[in-house]
């Protein structure tokens, strides 16, 4: 395996740890392994088209296009529901 030495501010540096201390990553290279995997799943175009597709046939074979609600319909329920959450002691 080779090695790299990367220089990073202070702030990105705290946020490193910060992501090694919730126990998320295990060290900085796990984390910085983690970064490329995702930069290479999600720079390519073609991969990146197929699974907008491949999401896209998802919800139209599961029926959610047909399942529009008109915003103030969506408004008129919030209010609804916050008032009642207001009204309880």
């Amino acid at each position: 395996m080779a090695t790299m030495n990367v220089s990073v501010p202070d702030t990105m540096r705290a946020w490193v740890q910060s992501r090694i201390d919730s126990g998320r990553y295990a060290s900085v290279s796990d984390y910085v392994r983690d970064l490329i995997r995702k930069d290479q799943t999600t720079t390519d175009p073609d991969q990146w088209l197929a699974a907008l597709d491949a999401t896209i046939a998802r919800g139209l074979a599961d029926g959610e296009a047909g399942r529009v609600t008109e915003a103030e319909t969506v408004f008129d329920r919030l209010s609804t529901k916050y008032a009642a959450m207001r009204a309880q002691p």
